[in-house]
């Protein structure tokens, strides 16, 4: 990956644009999170996902029950056995979402000017005029002249399938809108965002709450995507769950933006939260759409600095119809990739796409592509410039790390961890190779009962970009001055190798303790 390692800033021969890519292990230091679902939860489709280099499975609640989702993670166990790879699970919650619901799951037509009313009464049937919501408070939160946007789940933006209502008038508990294009929409459940409108509902709903006590407790879950997040406390509140939930202790929690209250605390929320999802589907209802591009930057940026995941949505809509991406849309992930982000998410292109395996190749290419002009060089300055001195002893270890595998042109970092902090340190400063992260278990007990930890570490970091995580033995412990260290790196350095990324005569960069001191060794491999 490093060795072809090319600057846009540099002049780049066109004829080199034309060579072809070299196959790869990894198929991109940039992760992908893959949405499970109709059209992407058989063994044998969900196995395609993890070839094709899916490192995260979301499991959207806004859809189906928790029998329909165990079957799917189920079938995603077997999968992740019989490819051997290794995959984190996301449990995305519904929050405040408001919701159209359509019992008959008929297809509803409307035509531009038509009127439409959203009522809170759900025991009637959605129709091209009679829209039921899940929230009896919209007509108190808004007004005349307010945009309303309802869309088939996951928004595509499409002027088909999704519509633009004006507020017309506020009839007791109705809302009477006046619909802008027409449109077909098809499903049971369509999506309903009121731009730029505070919803007074909780950020975590009761149904969140049962689901995380029950299906995410019994599962382990290692993520979870805390949808509509508007403020610090809300992350707080859901730490707090996760923390009295004990096995969900270890959880992380991903922030996802996807209104205007979200960007207006998302310093607060940022610092609170383990990761961010900038969810840009609701986002761009919210903001201009020349104003997007100015959030993505400048929230990537913030997460980068501060070393938190960042993961970005809606990317390649069409492939949820089409073999291939626009041309805008792939340089739309090129610039994910180019502006720091650590991982892309799909929805709707595997949830309910006609080519969830094909669409997670392609986004995974482009990824690499775009990771051979990623500017490492002045990343790293910015970065260094950010933290400033004097730095912590963590932090310098990894800069150095870093620093060191890009001078001496190293195939691989590879740290030895035991909470996974250290080995995301040294990705937060994005070397242009690989780093594997060989979680060291630690043996705890609640005096009732012993337990390793090491795989909540391990799977997580299936979502930062550049890492790839290895759970050793647990018998060799972390801070060893003894032969069992090295019959672990040698373990590590085979794990490499297999997977084609270190070979005979490479440069390795070992980032490791030793006693109570922090090494960082150069390694150069014989035949």
């Amino acid at each position: 990956m490093h060795s072809s390692h090319l600057l846009l800033e540099e002049p780049i021969r066109m004829t080199s644009i034309l060579e072809p890519s070299k196959s790869s292990f990894f198929p991109a230091l940039t992760k992908i999170v893959g949405t499970l679902g109709p059209k992407s939860r058989s063994v044998e489709v969900i196995a395609g996902c993890l070839k094709a280099g899916m490192s995260v499975a979301r499991f959207d609640f806004s859809w189906c029950d928790v029998e329909y989702h165990q079957e799917t993670l189920e079938n995603l166990k077997i999968a992740v056995k019989s490819t051997k790879k290794l995959c984190a699970v996301m449990l995305d919650t519904v929050g405040p979402e408001l919701q159209v619901i359509n019992k008959t799951e008929q297809a509803i037509s409307l035509k531009a000017d038509g009127l439409v009313t959203l009522t809170p009464s759900q025991d009637q049937e959605a129709s091209s005029e009679v829209f039921p919501v899940n929230f009896d408070g919209l007509a108190k939160a808004v007004k005349k002249g307010d945009t309303i946007f309802v869309g088939q789940y996951l928004f595509t933006g499409s002027e088909t399938t999704s519509v633009w209502l004006e507020v017309e008038e506020v009839k007791g508990d109705d809302v009477i809108c006046v619909s802008r294009n027409a449109a077909t929409l098809a499903g049971p459940l369509f999506t309903l965002h009121v731009s730029q409108v505070h919803i007074d509902m909780p950020t975590l709903t009761e149904k969140d709450k049962e689901i995380l006590s029950t299906w995410g407790v019994q599962n382990k879950i290692d993520f979870l995507s805390l949808s509509y997040c508007r403020h610090a406390e809300d992350v707080r509140q859901a730490r707090k769950l996760l923390n009295s939930l004990g096995d969900l202790s270890q959880t992380q929690i991903f922030a996802k933006i996807e209104n205007e209250e979200g960007l207006t605390h998302f310093d607060e929320i940022l610092q609170e939260a383990d990761g961010i999802i900038l969810s840009r589907g609701n986002l761009g209802i919210d903001l201009p759409p020349e104003k997007v591009f100015l959030f993505q930057k400048a929230a990537l940026y913030k997460c980068n600095m501060a070393g938190k995941p960042a993961v970005l949505t809606r990317v390649v809509d069409s492939m949820t119809d089409n073999l291939r991406p626009t041309r805008a849309e792939a340089t739309d992930v090129a610039n994910a990739v180019l502006d720091g982000s650590d991982a892309i998410l799909l929805g709707a292109e595997t949830l309910r796409g006609l080519y969830p395996v094909e669409t997670i190749a392609t986004v995974g290419r482009i990824c690499c592509e775009a990771e051979k002009v990623f500017n490492q060089d002045l990343f790293f300055k910015k970065t260094v410039k950010y933290v400033g001195e004097p730095m912590s002893h963590l932090e310098s270890i990894a800069s150095s790390a870093v620093r060191a595998a890009i001078k001496v042109k190293a195939s691989v970092i590879i740290c030895f961890t035991s909470s996974g902090r250290a080995a995301r340190l040294i990705a937060k400063y994005r070397p242009t190779m690989p780093v594997i992260s060989v979680v060291i278990p630690r043996l705890t007990t609640n005096q009732l009962k012993w337990n390793f930890s090491g795989a909540f570490e391990a799977r997580q970091s299936l979502i930062v970009r550049g890492l790839f995580p290895m759970l050793a033995d647990p018998r060799h412990p972390a801070e060893s001055t003894s032969a069992t260290n090295e019959s672990v790196l040698k373990v590590a350095l085979d794990h490499g190798k297999q997977a084609g990324v270190i070979k005979s005569h490479d440069r390795v960069v070992v980032c490791q303790k030793v006693g109570d001191a922090s090494v960082v060794k150069i390694i150069e491999l014989e035949d």
